[in-house]
């Protein structure tokens, strides 16, 4: 064999030996690890409360402005084993948010399925539909305080309509993503209606419905604190109000902490319903990097 044949000769591994795949560099393995969020969220809550407190410390700050991060996390622990904050402020908002969330499930998804199945029925309502949601929803607070009162009901009302779009949208958009050849299979089987449904249109649209609950069960929590903040009697907006007019700051904040914690635990319960009920589905698998 000549020269030039053993420098274009391909290389080979050794007899007996197979060829190893390149290891990762550290920036791969870095991305694919998943427990890369529970090692770097804490970290950044650090950071961020170091520089609160350096900020404080190098103004002079009056606690009426900004308190301490320790004068707030002392008002958060006192707050939060309060069985009267419990009971009054954050049961009731949680009532509010299920029940508006279970009543915008019930009308986003069944609009949405009607929209999906029937391009005459999304023609006819989408126009309605977005020209209601495009209506500042603050707006609308005083009307349905003054049709429903102070109580749970009008904000159920709110949350449920800050909640219903995302699973309007989403529900329509899952229907119309079932492949046609799913539909042809099912027409070659002569499927009736409820086994097209069961078979074809629920397994493609449930990951749709599920992703539009966790931005709802958001929007609903938005919206409860919005309508008791604006005119509620109880819960949790009308709590900060009431810590506001009391001038007690650094209760406020401890509560503005509860809120975020209400819900980031909403958000995170619907994340794990979403993967206990789609565990076979991309989005809830973990994602490699190449």
């Amino acid at each position: 064999m000549t020269n030039i044949d053993q420098r274009h000769r391909a290389p080979t591994s050794p007899p007996g030996q197979l060829l190893q795949p390149p290891r990762p560099s550290w920036s791969q393995r870095l991305r694919n690890n998943r427990w890369l969020s529970f090692y770097t969220s804490p970290l950044l809550i650090a950071l961020f409360i170091l520089a609160w407190k350096l900020y404080v410390e190098a103004t002079d700050l009056s606690r009426f402005v900004l308190p301490p991060p320790e004068a707030v996390f002392r008002s958060f622990i006192e707050q939060i084993i309060d069985p009267f904050v419990w009971q009054q402020h954050i049961w009731t908002t949680f009532y509010e948010v299920m029940m508006g969330l279970v009543l915008a499930i019930v009308l986003g998804v069944g609009l949405g399925l009607m929209i999906g199945k029937s391009p005459l029925f999304d023609r006819i309502s989408r126009p309605f539909i977005v020209g209601t949601q495009v209506v500042p929803k603050v707006a609308l607070v005083p009307l349905f305080i003054l049709w429903l009162g102070f109580g749970p009901s009008s904000k159920v009302v709110i949350a449920a309509l800050l909640a219903f779009f995302p699973l309007l949208i989403n529900t329509s958009f899952g229907v119309r993503s079932v492949p046609r050849s799913m539909h042809d299979l099912m027409t070659t089987l002569k499927a009736s209606r409820w086994e097209r449904f069961r078979r074809a249109d629920l397994p493609y649209t449930t990951p749709f419905i599920l992703a539009g609950m966790e931005l709802a069960v958001v929007q609903a929590t938005i919206g409860a604190i919005v309508g008791e903040y604006l005119g509620g009697d109880k819960g949790l907006g009308r709590y900060a109000v009431n810590l506001q007019n009391g001038l007690q700051v650094d209760r406020l904040f401890g509560a503005i902490l509860i809120m975020a914690l209400f819900g980031f635990t909403l958000y995170s319960i619907v994340t794990s319903v979403r993967r206990l009920l789609i565990p076979w589905h991309e989005s809830v698998q973990p994602r490699r990097t190449p």
